[in-house]
């Protein structure tokens, strides 16, 4: 059987007895898993739900929503999990895009989607309850899995948008077990395992890479509803892995109790989501003694590259491409050549929810049972390969800055202005200017009172062409950024794009 869940089930039964989520509420065993997750697959299918429909949900981060992601996988269902941040417009988009046959939400947020949509809604709230919870009271302990096929779609993620509107993503039961077991592989994730997980359960990060890795392992989860720094030091003593964006840890670095004493224990933090900067690196292994394991992942491919566990760990890579995924750089001929990363594997996506196409290569078949038959998929990330092999990226291809018909690569700015004294961060775009077509411009957080837009320029020129030089450097307290801690460079490029007129 190629049901995610069959997958699952095999540590379930050897680990019955163990605590696989611990909550400040209560722990759950694996058992726990096998009988709630059953329990609520009846009664989806009590309601009429059947393999292939879609059931969107958008409750709080509890044990409870993930045991209704495994009772989906179980019962052959569509699970598209969506951020509790988002508008009302932004939800009408996703179900008349997605067509759920359920939505499942938080009960104080009933009301409010009754009144922007006719589909079938339950309710679940962080403690399981509500009118879901009520509808699996009286249900079976035992479901029978049904059975899939590993290139039947398991999950629907929604991309961000930033290029225009959302593209629903379809990730097939075989690409996330492929996966989750390759990262168990290469991060040696084992059943003495305890990971703290502090990450979002609607994104690629905290769903997939946080949850599955440690239930094919056999490990624990200390299960926490969002991310606070009282919390992770609180819990910090109990764990040995952490996974985390650059965010969390640029909070951590500023918390004192942050030290080699408090780290002493752990074996692994990894960083991903959003851009590492080279100052959180260096200054996270100064403090704790540890380095960060930066890779690299995508909603439409799980994760691509890894630094190594054993070896050297790069600042500023995402490290070396993962078993059985090829990546390669478009057009390249040598090492330093940059173009798109271009990935190809059994971890890739299915396609986009009715588009169908998995990339621009449409006379190929995106169903092709072999990984390696199938297209590269077209990541629009920019990159190259270093003389070792490890990959580095130096932006998304949309934010390639064409100015008087020369290239600008946002990133290589953007790590000479960080390393500035007095600057956290940087964003480096294009705005359109009347002469050179589009012009390059910096946005700049850092202490504006001791920062001077002319010195700045002047000490980039010094290394950099001209040509890559802002024109303009603006200061502001915080760049927008995703729940994931991307920089937003489409609202950066609106806000400013009359600068030059």
């Amino acid at each position: 059987m190629n049901n995610l869940y069959s997958a699952f089930q095999k540590t379930i039964i050897q680990n019955a007895q163990k605590i696989f989520i611990q909550t400040t509420k209560g722990n759950f065993s694996f058992s726990d898993i096998e009988i709630f997750s059953a329990k609520i697959a009846n009664a989806l299918s009590a309601m009429g739900l059947q393999a292939g429909d879609r059931i969107a949900v958008q409750v709080e981060k509890s044990a409870y929503n993930i045991f209704l992601y495994l009772a989906c996988l179980r019962a052959g269902l569509i699970y598209l999990p969506l951020n509790n941040s988002y508008t009302d417009d932004e939800l009408s988009f996703f179900f008349k895009d997605a067509n759920p046959r359920l939505i499942i939400c938080d009960p104080v947020k009933e009301v409010a989607l009754r009144q922007i949509t006719n589909i079938h809604l339950e309710t679940l709230n962080q403690e399981g309850q509500g009118s879901l919870a009520s509808a699996w009271q009286n249900q079976a302990e035992k479901h029978h899995i049904f059975p899939s096929a590993g290139e039947d779609v398991a999950v629907m993620l929604y991309t961000s948008g930033t290029t225009g509107k959302p593209k629903g993503a379809m990730l097939s039961h075989r690409a996330l077990l492929s996966n989750a077991m390759t990262l168990n592989q290469v991060w040696q994730i084992t059943a003495q395992d305890v990971f703290l997980h502090m990450l979002p359960l609607f994104h690629v990060h905290g769903l997939f890479f946080g949850l599955h890795t440690l239930l094919l392992a056999g490990g624990k989860i200390v299960l926490a509803s969002k991310f606070d720094t009282d919390t992770f030091f609180t819990r910090l003593p109990e764990v040995s892995l952490f996974m985390g964006v650059p965010t969390y840890y640029t909070r951590l670095l500023n918390d004192e109790r942050l030290t080699k004493a408090s780290c002493a224990h752990m074996r692994l933090f990894t960083s991903g989501s959003a851009p590492l900067l080279p100052t959180t690196f260096e200054a996270f292994q100064a403090r704790t003694g540890h380095t960060l394991l930066e890779r690299y992942g995508m909603t439409e491919t799980g994760v691509n590259t890894s630094n190594p566990l054993q070896g050297k760990r790069k600042v500023g890579s995402v490290g070396l491409p993962l078993p059985g995924i090829d990546v390669q750089i478009a057009e390249a001929k040598r090492s330093g050549d940059i173009g798109e990363i271009q990935i190809r594997g059994e971890n890739l996506f299915s396609g986009y929810w009715e588009k169908k196409l998995l990339c621009s290569t449409p006379q190929k078949n995106a169903n092709a049972t072999n990984p390696y038959d199938r297209p590269y998929f077209h990541t629009g990330d920019l990159g190259y390969f270093d003389e070792d092999g490890y990959l580095f990226i130096v932006g998304r291809s949309k934010d390639l800055i064409i100015t008087g018909g020369l290239n600008v690569y946002p990133k290589e700015i953007e790590l000479s202005l960080n390393a500035l004294d007095g600057i956290e961060e940087s964003a480096v775009i294009g705005i359109p200017h009347p002469d050179f077509g589009e012009a390059v411009i910096a946005v700049v957080v850092g202490d504006a009172s001791k920062l001077n837009e002319k010195t700045l320029i002047d000490n980039l020129k010094q290394h950099h062409a001209g040509y890559k030089c802002p024109k303009r450097i603006f200061f502001t307290d915080a760049l927008p950024k995703n729940t994931m801690g991307k920089v937003q460079k489409n609202i950066l490029r609106k806000q400013f794009e009359q600068c030059f007129k």
